[in-house]
Parts: structure tokens; C-alpha cells; sequence
């Protein structure tokens, strides 16, 4: 039952970023998911609906041994910027999913920044 409730202030506090935040083709929204055992980080194009570049703990590529915590959070934000940056992507709007600006989400944002993405 407690669990419920917190789940459902989480989606209500994604829903209200959600109306500020939007992403276009020249800045994308940087969405940020987190689970007990993986990361994703996408790059959104709301307007034409489409998902421009991707990275998770869960691919097959470089971020395969990474796990959830602020380590994994650091080295994922600097490979995600990196992604984005080969898709000629530079500037984001950050979308932290309705979750605390700290811990996790603040390593990924703070390396997505020093790798060269503008917030």
C-alpha cells in the first residue's frame, strides 16, 4: 500500500515536469530513467515523437558492466553525451523523470555536462 502511494507521487511529479518540459529537433529532452538495476538515458524529439539517440546499462556495447549507482550514473552520462554529440546533438532540456535532483541523477547530469552537452 505504501509503496502504491509513493508510486503514484512520482508519476504525478513526472506528469507536472512533463507539461513544462518538451523537447524539439535543435534540443531535444534528455530523458532519464532509473531501475534497481539499470539506467536509460534517451534523446526525444517530442514534436515529431521520435527517440534520436539511446544509451543504457542494458545494451550490448561499452556500458554492459555498469550498474545502477552514482559510478555506473557518471561513466553512463559521459558515454550518453557522447552518443548525443555523434548525432550532432549539443544542447538538451533535462528531464529527471520526477525523481530528486541528487545522488544518481546529478553524477549523470554532471557528466553529460563536462563530456560537452549544454543544459
Amino acid at each position: 500500500m505504501r509503496t502504491e502511494k509513493k508510486l503514484k507521487l512520482k508519476q504525478l511529479r513526472h506528469w507536472r515536469i512533463r507539461k513544462r518540459v518538451s523537447g524539439t529537433s535543435e534540443r531535444p529532452r534528455m530523458s532519464v530513467c532509473f531501475t534497481c538495476e539499470n539506467i536509460h538515458v534517451q534523446f526525444i524529439d517530442d514534436v515529431a515523437g521520435k527517440t534520436l539517440a539511446a544509451a543504457s546499462t542494458v545494451s550490448k556495447s561499452e556500458t554492459k558492466e555498469l550498474s545502477a549507482n552514482v559510478a555506473g550514473a557518471k561513466k553512463l552520462g559521459a558515454i550518453a553525451a557522447k552518443y548525443a554529440l555523434d548525432k550532432g546533438i549539443t544542447a538538451v532540456v533535462f528531464d529527471r523523470g520526477g525523481t530528486r535532483y541528487h545522488g544518481k541523477i546529478k553524477a549523470l547530469a554532471d557528466a553529460a555536462r563536462e563530456a560537452g552537452l549544454k543544459f
